[in-house]
C-alpha cells in the first residue's frame, strides 16, 4: 500500500537535526510541570508546520521518546531504552560526565542517519559508537559509550514514521 505524505523527508530530518539542539542535546531546561509526573519534557520546539517534543523518564535507566507532529499530528516517533550498565548504577560522577559526553554526540547528528549520534565519535577518554539499520522511515540501532575503552553506557532505539488513515 502507498501514502502520499505531506512534507519532504529531508525537511524533517533536517528538522530533527535543529529541534534536537533545542532539546536535551542543546542543554535546554526540563518543563516545570511535565504533562506526565515524573518524566522530564522539554518544552516543544517549532518550525513552520513541525513540532518536535522530547521526554524521558530515570537516570542511570532512563528510556525516552522523541515525536514530530506535522500540522497538530503525530508524523514520526523514536523510542529508547537504555543507559548506564548495572555495575555503574550509583557511580554518580561517572554518570554524569558520560551523559554531558552523550549530549555532545547528540549535537553531532548526521543528515543521513537523524537518529541518535554519529556513528563514531571520541573526546577524551569517552567514545561513542553507534550502530543502526534502515532509514527515517523505519530504523533501529544501539549506541553505546566507552570509558578508558570500557562499555558504561548501552541504549536500544526504534522508530519511524507514523502512518494514519
Amino acid at each position: 500500500m502507498r501514502f502520499t505524505l505531506e512534507f519532504d523527508l529531508l525537511d524533517l530530518a533536517s528538522f530533527l537535526l535543529r529541534a534536537r539542539n533545542q532539546s536535551y542535546a542543546g542543554m535546554a531546561e526540563p518543563m516545570a510541570n511535565p504533562q506526565r509526573p515524573g518524566f522530564k519534557e522539554f518544552p516543544p520546539y517549532h518550525e513552520g508546520s513541525f513540532e518536535y517534543l522530547d521526554s524521558y523518564a530515570g537516570n542511570y535507566y532512563a528510556p525516552g521518546q522523541e515525536v514530530v507532529r506535522y500540522k497538530g499530528k503525530p508524523v514520526w516517533n523514536m523510542a529508547y531504552n537504555g543507559g548506564m550498565l548495572p555495575e555503574h548504577h550509583g557511580n554518580r560522577d561517572l554518570s554524569q560526565e558520560t551523559y554531558a559526553f552523550l549530549k555532545k554526540a547528540l549535537q553531532r547528528v548526521e543528515l543521513a542517519r537523524p537518529f541518535r549520534g554519529p556513528a563514531r565519535f571520541a573526546q577524551n577518554n569517552f567514545e561513542y559508537i553507534d550502530q543502526s539499520e534502515g532509514d527515517i522511515t523505519n530504523f533501529k540501532g544501539t549506541e553505546r559509550i566507552l570509558h578508558k575503552g570500557q562499555e558504561v553506557f548501552r541504549q536500544d532505539y526504534i522508530g519511524g514514521l507514523i502512518v494514519h488513515k
